[in-house]
């Protein structure tokens, strides 16, 4: 994407509704603009930084052997009644009428329907296991939108629900999607930390939410050392392992939200390994049993020829809020500090000189080599311009090229999360980058 050209409005000054740094930065990266109270519309920037995210999770869904739907963001509310939901959901939920004075509402979450779709296709244990995942938008009327896209009121989810013939296998379901969460996390160059957590609106009585640490986070959280230092990827093992004892692991250090906090159990670990921090939520997962097999009448045919109500669970990811927490995590004064895997750009180009043959030559081959991946401002701007603009919007390498070194074919190259620079040749900059 050439900068002459792209629609990217960033802004100067920070719009005085931005309380947070993520919802400040994207504001003046040009990745969002608000368009009503909580709702936003992404544009390029952030789109492409969405849309990075999007496929990690999709990834890791897939790999975990969850299969990929879409289900409607407009629903029945009688569905919601068989569930017992309607009415106890809250002001949050969105309610409409259709020209046929039908009640529909615009989905919060999506258990009633995926288990209406189930329904209809299950009728004995040979078509158990199952686990249903889709990425789609959700609305949920918050009573004060605030802090971005961190808490607005429509927001891109991920939200997979299985389906077991017994408790044991909706055990072993919920583990592959705690080590699924672990993973796609990790990836996106996040430090997750799973917490038990209270089941909510949604039910059930196993859960737990995945924690970023953030100093601006909206939670106070307590987790142990030991915790932090476990490696994700690592103590995430492919899903044939022994997937109890894998969890065994995380879930044997303390961790624990404000609400879920035991301070007798807190004093019982060592000082040294006490840490009290805040924490974005980013994640959680539920296995609630027949809460909604149950009232709904889903039912399949046992090997022994018994009626069974299959065992569920769901788990969700907030795909747009994870853009939000990503730079909470990473930023510091000048900008964003993108992780390579879920930049919107891998590089940025940067023309110290337009006009000049030896850089606007050089620089055109390092953009057309780095392809889609790359940024390039060709911008008839100062360069302290373009220093600050590609700081803001973080890229994880900058290649400076100015007429000096252009004419002796060699570039800077900086690492935007470290902030190194070094004087490299052309090709080592293109090898470091894409490798």
């Amino acid at each position: 994407m050439r900068l002459s050209r792209a629609f990217l409005p960033t802004l100067k000054e920070t719009p005085a509704e931005a309380q947070i740094v993520s919802h400040r930065l994207m504001l003046r990266a040009g990745m969002i603009r608000q368009t009503a109270a909580g709702i936003y519309a992404w544009l390029p920037l952030g789109w492409r930084a969405l849309q990075k995210v999007e496929q990690i999770v999709r990834e890791e869904q897939d790999r975990a052997g969850a299969q990929e739907i879409l289900m409607p963001t407009i629903q029945s509310a009688d569905l919601w009644r068989q569930s017992g939901r309607y009415d106890a959901y809250g002001p949050e939920m969105l309610r409409i009428r259709d020209r046929h004075d039908r009640e529909m509402l615009f989905g919060p979450t999506n258990e009633e329907v995926v288990t209406e779709i189930f329904r209809q296709f299950a009728k004995s244990y040979r078509d158990l296991p199952r686990n249903l995942y889709h990425i789609q938008w959700k609305f949920r009327d918050e009573v004060r939108p605030r802090f971005g896209v961190m808490r607005g009121r429509e927001f891109l989810m991920k939200d997979a629900y299985s389906f077991d013939l017994t408790k044991e296998g909706a055990e072993h379901s919920y583990r592959q999607m705690f080590l699924a969460y672990l993973r796609t996390f990790a990836r996106m160059g996040l430090k997750a930390i799973p917490m038990r957590a209270d089941t909510g609106p949604i039910g059930g009585d196993l859960s737990h939410e995945f924690i970023i640490l953030a100093e601006t986070g909206e939670s106070q959280v307590f987790v142990s050392q030991d915790l932090l230092d476990m490696d994700p990827l690592a103590e995430a093992p492919d899903y044939d392992a022994d997937l109890a004892a894998a969890v065994g692991r995380w879930t044997s250090h303390y961790a624990a939200t404000d609400e879920m906090h035991d301070p007798v159990a807190w004093e019982k670990l060592e000082a040294s390994k006490r840490v009290s921090a805040r924490g974005i939520e980013v994640g959680h997962i539920f296995y609630f049993g027949t809460k909604y097999s149950k009232p709904m009448e889903l039912t399949v045919q046992a090997a022994d020829g018994s009626t069974v109500h299959p065992e569920m669970g769901s788990y969700g990811i907030g795909v747009s809020r994870l853009v939000g927490a990503i730079i909470e995590a990473n930023h510091d004064e000048a900008g964003i500090k993108w992780p390579d895997a879920v930049a919107p750009f891998r590089a940025a180009v940067l023309n110290l000189k337009n006009g000049d043959a030896a850089c606007d030559a050089l620089c055109d081959t390092i953009y057309r080599a780095l392809g889609d991946e790359a940024v390039y401002d060709d911008r008839a701007d100062r360069a302290g311009v373009k220093f600050a603009d590609a700081d803001l919007m973080g890229h994880p390498w900058q290649v400076i090229v100015g007429p000096r070194g252009a004419a002796a074919n060699r570039v800077e190259l900086k690492r935007r999360m470290t902030g190194e620079r070094h004087e490299v040749s052309p090709e080592d900059a293109l090898a470091k980058i894409k490798g």
